[in-house]
């Protein structure tokens, strides 16, 4: 690591220690749910410290950073207990409007974004339409000035906070299933759509099925030119490496995970053997991580330096996920018996109300519980190795 790279590095904790608001970090601290009001405070923050879209080109209003300082923030920032920075905008359809967007779309949409005055979500999956998203079958039909669009998005996420949608539909039908898929931006406010929200394992809503019922688009909307939508979105899921492995918020979540046990290392009502079998796994977990840290640090000098992303990112994605599996299921073994008091509104309780054990154990049942999803969303694993095995093998 350079000199200049750890000076980064100290300059993101500096900021985050005296700029993050101190409610905001004590949600984050106490495993707390954030509101979409937590993360605008933040990402304008952000922003006003030049910290926001720190990647983006300076010409798009960015920092110009490289790989290296992309994780170098990710980390810093997760590990330090700040909120994600939601990647909809930003990193998503930010720099598909920046690469691929007319002047008139970018003036309109990129102030929005990097101000974080305008939410975003993303309409990729559909029902049976998921990893294989080539399959989708929401229709565009031009008429006139406008495309009507008609059927169903699944797992919207946060689309309930959303102003638009970055979207896939189907516009042709001949030819390959990809040739036919357009990219489209919705204005969420447009008649025709509806949200369902699903509430996950964790009894939390994080996600909505989405309805579009003859939606009015006008083709002035249209990113790129139609049937041109596949490459589009494999540009946009390219830009998701960076943040796929999610390691910042895993260092946190591995230092509470070693003072629960040290914790329980001295807790003499905890039989020697169970003792003995949870530091050996928490050891275990460890190196598991740090091997992903390291892995993680290796691919970023290397994408630096010319290396083609290839299958690089479906590794990361993984190893993230199964990490992040290991070190919940590790979690709620060193809550006893209290691993099984999960209430999902301790995820709401007033910042004022004393943590009891069971509403700290709650906190840890969300990581787990939610953590399942990890290894389906943004590809499942499944399908990840298919694609190593395909590039790499």
């Amino acid at each position: 690591m350079t000199a200049s790279l750890d000076s980064f590095r100290q300059s993101v904790r500096d900021f985050v220690r005296d700029h993050l608001p101190a409610d905001i970090a004590e949600k984050v601290r106490r495993g707390r749910e954030l509101d979409k009001d937590d993360f605008v405070r933040w990402q304008k923050i952000l922003h006003a410290g030049g910290y926001f879209a720190g990647g983006w080109p300076r010409d798009w209003g960015g920092q110009g950073w490289d790989h290296a300082h992309q994780l170098a923030f990710l980390q810093e920032t997760g590990r330090a207990g700040a909120p994600m920075v939601m990647p909809y905008g930003v990193n998503m359809v930010g720099p598909v409007l920046n690469t691929f967007g007319t002047p008139d779309q970018r003036a309109r949409h990129i102030p929005g974004i990097l101000s974080s005055d305008v939410w975003w979500c993303q309409g990729y999956s559909e029902p049976g339409s998921g990893s294989d998203l080539a399959s989708l079958r929401t229709r565009a039909v031009r008429e006139g000035d406008h495309y009507r669009v008609t059927g169903t998005k699944m797992w919207t996420t946060e689309a309930q906070w959303a102003d638009w949608m970055h979207c896939l539909v189907r516009t042709e039908d001949t030819g390959k299933p990809q040739e036919g898929i357009s990219f489209l931006l919705i204005d969420m406010r447009s008649p025709g759509i509806t949200l369902q929200p699903i509430v996950t394992i964790d009894g939390q809503y994080h996600t909505n099925q989405t309805f579009l019922d003859d939606v009015r688009v006008p083709v002035e909307n249209l990113v790129g030119t139609e049937g041109r939508g596949w490459d589009i979105a494999k540009f946009l899921l390219g830009h998701e490496r960076m943040s796929i492995a999610d390691t910042g918020p895993k260092m946190r979540l591995m230092q509470r995970i070693e003072a629960m046990n040290d914790a329980v290392q001295a807790d003499p009502a905890v039989p020697a053997g169970a003792r003995s079998r949870l530091a050996a796994d928490c050891l275990a977990v460890r190196e598991e991580l740090d091997t992903l840290v390291a892995l993680e640090g290796y691919l970023v000098r290397a994408w630096d330096q010319g290396r083609p992303v290839g299958a690089d990112g479906s590794v990361l994605k993984i190893r993230g996920t199964e990490v992040l599996q290991a070190q919940s299921e590790l979690a709620l073994r060193l809550q006893g018996l209290y691993a099984a008091a999960h209430d999902p509104g301790d995820l709401h309780r007033p910042l004022s109300d004393a943590d009891s054990p069971a509403r700290i154990a709650s906190a840890m049942a969300h990581h787990y519980l939610y953590g399942r999803a990890w290894s389906i969303f943004g590809g499942t694993n499944e399908i990840q190795r298919t694609i190593i095995a395909r590039t790499v093998l």
